[in-house]
């Protein structure tokens, strides 16, 4: 069993954070600021080729499981839960770019304000937004897998190496509460299959 993700998978995860922090520090505070064509044109750039490297990214790195590196079997609703946060992460790292591209085309075409101009902003700012949200998921999760020693972190984390599950009497604990509450979110899934 393969229980660590190519070198390859933790080159394009770990440089596409680059990119995507490099695209919220560089926002525009402005609309008007794209009247500036050599603004408007790095813009455009960078947004094409940001979606090209987030497509190739989930085309590599869907051929993956989700758990790669766990020790023991991940409960499924766990990961249905964590799919649910990639492929949402995924879908904002996809609209913010379309979003982007969308919102320079109407400038271009003249639109500054007005509805339309208005629901793009908005997409592109509550997509960026929930981008965050995704990714303070993802992390926390990522850390806390770290602390329970499942394996997980050591696949894609290249520091703080996880030698072996846990000791601690407390993250015991919580992780089998986890566990309890995955237990009763399948009953229930399951009994409304019947």
């Amino acid at each position: 069993m393969v229980n660590s993700h190519t070198t390859l998978a933790k080159c394009i995860h770990w440089g596409f954070i680059i990119l995507y922090a490099y695209g919220m520090f560089k926002q525009l505070d402005d609309l008007s600021q794209l009247e500036d064509t050599g603004l408007l044109i790095f813009e455009v750039i960078f947004a094409s080729v940001f979606l090209l490297i987030v497509i190739i990214r989930y085309a590599y790195m869907r051929r993956f499981e989700t758990f790669l590196g766990a020790r023991e079997q991940v409960h499924i609703v766990h990961t249905y839960f964590a799919k649910i946060v990639h492929k949402s992460m995924y879908l904002c790292l996809i609209l913010l770019p379309l979003s982007g591209l969308a919102i320079a085309g109407l400038f271009v075409r003249g639109v500054t304000d007005g509805p339309i101009q208005g629901a793009v902003l908005a997409i592109h700012e509550s997509t960026a937004t929930l981008s965050y949200v995704l990714i303070a998921i993802h992390v926390s999760a990522a850390i806390y897998s770290r602390i329970k020693g499942e394996g997980i972190w050591s696949s894609m984390v290249p520091i703080l190496k996880e030698e072996k599950p846990t000791e601690n009497e407390i993250i015991k604990k919580i992780s089998a509460f986890e566990e309890g509450i995955y237990d009763k979110v399948q009953t229930i899934f399951s009994s409304k299959k019947e």
